[in-house]
């Protein structure tokens, strides 16, 4: 068997469920471990049988200490499983949705300041983290700065959450916005954000551009169908 194994809860599960569904024909079992340290405990109680391989959806963070000491463990152990336990290159559930190239188009976002915020942190990703020595506009480093608890996770999962406040394409809840991937365009409710201009009103075309962009194909790259 092929399992999936992820920390995320909520619309990050439900992400993952929606890509084994789409893209993998529902050949994979996917669990959340509800956390980072859920997962390496899961690991490390795993009894492998020969047969089956664990892909990981790890959130792996550089600039958090305490992420980087439990993702070598983790590396630890897949190094001891003789290939089946694969870690994939991930940041997190919220990056791949902040990187998504149609996300302002979709969504209908008017935070022009978080638009060009967005665009900043993008150019800026490396190694797993923002490289704030690349960001020399002043208002993203003070959007930067305004965090109490710095770390990419944080700003990853504060501006995509801005970016989806529709809830129609919000990433906040049990489950993704339902224009993510279901047959709809425009809130009905008179106080909320509308959708943008989403080339298909089929939500299952949207899901699946959303799996084939170029930073998910890139976590996706490790697990064989």
């Amino acid at each position: 068997m092929n399992y999936l194994w992820t920390e995320d809860t909520g619309a990050g599960l439900h992400f993952w469920n929606l890509v084994n569904q789409i893209f993998f024909d529902d050949k994979l079992i996917v669990e959340s471990k509800k956390s980072n340290q859920g997962i390496l405990d899961a690991v490390s109680n795993l009894e492998l049988k020969k047969e089956d391989k664990y892909y990981i959806a790890f959130d792996y963070i550089v600039d958090n200490q305490d992420i980087r000491n439990k993702y070598r463990l983790l590396k630890l152990f897949a190094r001891k499983s003789d290939g089946q336990i694969i870690i994939l290159d991930m940041i997190c559930f919220e990056y791949l949705v902040l990187a998504f190239e149609k996300l302002v188009q979709w969504t209908g976002t008017g935070k022009i300041d978080k638009i060009q915020i967005r665009k900043e942190i993008l150019s800026a990703i490396e190694n797993h983290k923002i490289n704030l020595e690349k960001i020399k506009d002043g208002k993203t480093l003070k959007y930067l700065t305004g965090f109490k608890k710095y770390s990419t996770e944080r700003v990853m999962k504060s501006l995509a959450g801005e970016l989806t406040e529709n809830e129609k394409w919000s990433i906040r809840g049990t489950l993704m916005g339902e224009c993510w991937y279901q047959d709809c365009c425009v809130s009905e409710h008179p106080d909320s954000l509308r959708c943008g201009i989403p080339e298909t009103k089929k939500g299952n075309e949207r899901i699946k551009l959303l799996i084939q962009s170029e930073e998910v194909q890139k976590v996706l790259l490790k697990i064989v169908n």
